[in-house]
Order: structure tokens, then C-alpha cells, then sequence
């Protein structure tokens, strides 16, 4: 006799169809799993038997062999468990072919029968409704995460005998409802109204999440680097349909969903530690896993204190910065994982932290400063499109009663900006300023001849490189845009080129 049940594997992002072929034919009894699995699949075996006991169900008696086609793709993983057992229950006429030809199995067996949860459970829903499938069983935790596709029925199952008698039609499993997430949760509680002062570096980050542009912030302890940065989400534009399904597929994988919001709606906030190794950043493990940067991805990368950072954790950030994409190689192949994010940066001017401060002395020596600071490379820090100095709330600010604007209005603004750029980049890959690519740069950043002989006289004095020049011009567009300026002027390459100078203050003495 010969079945054939449909499941998803999944091979970092990518979900791709299997199909787990049984065979029982006349023999000793045996039960081999084929198809390139590894050992927790063929694990698999003791699993499915166990839970069959359990659920008082008798394994026939036969020689049987499932293969997992395609047998030239490995398969990882514990997801294949309820589709083996489904094959198995094909064997013994307890379903018929009928009931699936259009379905997909997922899922993992405890040796009681349950079902339990497992993690990429979105990317293989996406891949099951690609398939042309109209149903999906995944474990009873992840159906939430499930039925945010459209187009395909998912059911949680939460044993194997619960699975049986919806078979067998004596207690239908009821499919989940399609998951619609709430307009309130697109945005976090953070507001920029908590901020007292600090008017230069909101405007600053205001531009930078207009043009979605990276920044660094300097300043002494306790200026609110640090809550400035953490309120970034709040101004940033909605995340779209398309952006929550990359994000929440990403966070799928790596198991960090929450059951009750299975679709990412606010726009990820990662702040890792300053002791993260290099892999925790960029992913990694013998089956590689999403790192910081990629769970970032249409959010915000957030490193505070960054010269305490390892020099090879910091440096691992300069290529995804570029291609906004991280291959991670293994023996058995390359996965890719993208991580499109801004980047948030915050550190001290010194370790004591008070080099430059208007009231308090450094005790720092010159050599140590320089030590501190240059723990930041030049090619990193020609990456960061801002840099803001953030100076000490002045009491009057913190003292005052008058309210503050908040992430709403900041955010109207931001939305006007970014509605520009969407309508200027129509058609093509590029979703904000930042990402303006050098063959199209001088196309969409036009001039006037004020504004180029300053550029010009700031290129030469202050001996920037290409890329620095690449990005005051974008930062400019997006000051301009702000503005609602067709033509890049003169004040706005000077906004940009203060954006810029920082560096030389503290780098170049």
C-alpha cells in the first residue's frame, strides 16, 4: 500500500514542499525513514510509535518505509512528526485520501500524543497556501501565527487523538479565524512627549526617521541618549502589511513569537547587550539562526555604549550595513537572512564620560580619550549618515511644566516625508533616502549652484570620503522633503554637513 502526506520544511527562510511517501508491504515488521534526514527526524520513529500507543492506536504490522521527497533536500528538525503520523493513520484506514489530497501536516509529537508547538510555523503556512493547499494542521500554539494567511484554513491540533476524531468526524476541529491585528498596535506606549529639552536632537532624529538615515549620539551620562533612542519607534512610519510578514516570519524562525500577537505590527526595537559575541549580532549555530541585526530588520538596531562593543562584533556590521542582507556559511550550505534596520548608536565622549561637558571636569588624559574613541573605526563611523552631539538637559527644561510634542505630530511629519519618497521611488526596490542607490544619486538629489559650491567647500576642508559625500546628499534630500523643496538648497546641505562635522571634533581633535 502506498500514501503520500503533504508537510513544509524549512531551511532558514525558505519553506520549501515535502512530501512524506509511505510504503507497507509484506515483511518483518520495520519502520525506516529515508530522504536525506537528519537525526532528530529520524528520532521521529520513536516518537510517532510512542504516540500511537498512547492514543491507542495499533502501528500495522509490516515492513514500512517513508521517504521525504525530495531526497536531496536535508530536513531538520521535529516539524515532520504529525505528518509521519498521519501516513501512519493512512495505513491503518483510519483516514482516506480524500480528506488529504488538499491539506499540509506540522508539528511535533510528545511520546503522550500532544502536539507540540514548533518554530518557522508562518513561512510554512505562506509555502502550504503557495502549494495550492486550502488547509494546514499545525500544533494548537501556533495556529494564531497560522491564520495570518489568507487563502488557508489552520487548524490547531492539540493530540494525536484529537486529530483521529476530527478524522473520523465524532469532534470537528474548528479552523482558526483569519488574524487582523488592531490599529492601536502598530505603535508602542514610549513617547516622545517624555522628553524634556533636547530640542536640536529631536529635530536631528526626526530627519534621520524621515530618511530612515543611521546615527550615532555622543554625549555625558544621563542626557537621555539612551531614552531618546528607545522612543525612535514611536515617530516611525506604520509598518506595512508586507514589512510585519518579513519581520514576523524572521522572529518565527528564531522562536521568539509571542502566541498572542502572532504578527509583528510595531517596528522591532533591538538593543543587545555590549558583551554580544560577533554571532550573536549576525546569526549563526550548526543550523544557523537569525542574530540581532536580522531581528532588527524594519526596525531599529540599537547599541548602546558602542565603544564597549568588541572590536570584531562592531566591525561584523559594516557589509550588512551596505547590502542590507547576511549570508551565514556552514558546512551543509548558506543561509541568507535580510536585515534592513536603522541604526542607533549612543556612546560617551571619554570613559569617564564627561570630556567637553559645559560644568564637569574630565579626568581622563589625552591618550586615553584617544583610546576610548578610536575603539570606533573610521569605516564604521563614515556609515553613520548623523552625528549628534547630545548635550546636558539645562534645568529650566527639566523644571518646566509646558508640554512637549508628541511622537504623533512628530510622526504626521515623518509620514508627509515619507510619503514623498514613496511616490519619487514608485516601481523600483529602494524604500526610503538611506537606501538611494549611486547610479540614481545625482538624479534624484538636483542642486542649485549655491548649494554645490558649498558642498564643494566642504568636500576639500574637511577631506571627506565618497561615501561621506554620498550620504550628505541624501541626508540633504531628506531635509529638503521635509521641507517640501524639489531642489536640494543651500541650508540644506548646511543641515547635512552639520550632521557630519561631529567627527572631527572628537576624531581629529
Amino acid at each position: 500500500m502506498f500514501a503520500v502526506i503533504n508537510s513544509v520544511g524549512l531551511l532558514g527562510l525558505n519553506a520549501f514542499a515535502v512530501k512524506v511517501e509511505i510504503e507497507a508491504s509484506k515483511g518483518l515488521p520495520s519502520f525506516d525513514i529515508v530522504g536525506l534526514a537528519d537525526a532528530s527526524v529520524k528520532e521521529s520513529r520513536e516518537r510517532v510509535r510512542s504516540a500511537l500507543r498512547s492514543s491507542e492506536i495499533t502501528l500495522p504490522l509490516r515492513k514500512i518505509i517513508i521517504n521525504l521527497a525530495p531526497a536531496d533536500v536535508k530536513k531538520t528538525g521535529s516539524v515532520y512528526d504529525l505528518a509521519v503520523a498521519v501516513a501512519l493513520l493512512r495505513m491503518a484506514d483510519l483516514v482516506d485520501d480524500s480528506m488529504l489530497s488538499t491539506s499540509a501536516f506540522i508539528g511535533e509529537l510528545s511520546l503522550s500524543g500532544e502536539v507540540r508547538p514548533v518554530q518557522g510555523v508562518l513561512p510554512m503556512t505562506i509555502m502550504a497556501q503557495k502549494m495550492g493547499l486550502s488547509e494546514i494542521y499545525v500544533p494548537a500554539d501556533n495556529v494564531r501565527e497560522a491564520s495570518v494567511v489568507e487563502g488557508i484554513k489552520a487548524y490547531g491540533v492539540r493530540s494525536l487523538r484529537e486529530l483521529v476524531f476530527h478524522f473520523e468526524k465524532k469532534a470537528a476541529i474548528v479552523p482558526a479565524a483569519h488574524y487582523k491585528p488592531t490599529a492601536e498596535s502598530y505603535f508602542g506606549s514610549l513617547d516622545f512627549a517624555d522628553v524634556k529639552g533636547q530640542s536640536a536632537a529631536k529635530k536631528a532624529l526626526e530627519v534621520a526617521a524621515a530618511g530612515g538615515h543611521n546615527v550615532l549620539m555622543i554625549g555625558s551620562p544621563g542626557s537621555g541618549k539612551s531614552m531618546l533612542a528607545k522612543r525612535m519607534p514611536s515617530i516611525l512610519p506604520a509598518m506595512t502589511f508586507e514589512e510585519s510578514i518579513e519581520t514576523t516570519n524572521i522572529h518565527s524562525v528564531a522562536g521568539l513569537l509571542d502566541s498572542n500577537s502572532p504578527l509583528i505590527t510595531t517596528r522591532p526595537f533591538r538593543s543587545p547587550h555590549h558583551t554580544v559575541s560577533p554571532a550573536g549580532l549576525s546569526g549563526g549555530g550548526s543550523v544557523p539562526k537569525p542574530g540581532e541585526i536580522s531581528l532588527a530588520h524594519n526596525g531599529l538596531l540599537f547599541l548602546d555604549e558602542l565603544a564597549e562593543f568588541s572590536r570584531p562584533a562592531l566591525e561584523i556590521l559594516r557589509q550588512p550595513l551596505e547590502d542590507r542582507q547576511v549570508t551565514i556559511s556552514r558546512v551543509s550550505g548558506s543561509i541568507t537572512y535580510p536585515c534592513s534596520f536603522m541604526l542607533i548608536a549612543a556612546m560617551n565622549p571619554c570613559p569617564c564620560g564627561y570630556f567637553g561637558h559645559p560644568t564637569r571636569k574630565c579626568i581622563c588624559s589625552p591618550k586615553q580619550v584617544s583610546s576610548y574613541l578610536s575603539k570606533v573605526s573610521g569605516p564604521l563611523l563614515d556609515r553613520f549618515d548623523i552625528h549628534l552631539e547630545v548635550a546636558p538637559v539645562e534645568f529650566a527644561d527639566l523644571s518646566s511644566t509646558a508640554k512637549e510634542e508628541s511622537s504623533a505630530s512628530i510622526r504626521e511629519r515623518v509620514q508627509k516625508a515619507r510619503d514623498i519618497q514613496n511616490e519619487r521611488f514608485k516601481g523600483t526596490s529602494i524604500t526610503c533616502n538611506a537606501r538611494i542607490t549611486s547610479d540614481i544619486l545625482h538624479e534624484v538629489c538636483p542642486v542649485t549652484d549655491e548649494a554645490s559650491k558649498l558642498l564643494e567647500n566642504v568636500f576639500d576642508r574637511l577631506g571627506l570620503s565618497a561615501r561621506a559625500y554620498d550620504r550628505i546628499l541624501k541626508v540633504a534630500r531628506t531635509v529638503a522633503d521635509m521641507d517640501g523643496a524639489k531642489v536640494i538648497d543651500k541650508k540644506h546641505i548646511a543641515m547635512a554637513v552639520q550632521y557630519r562635522s561631529l567627527d572631527r571634533k572628537y576624531w581629529n581633535g
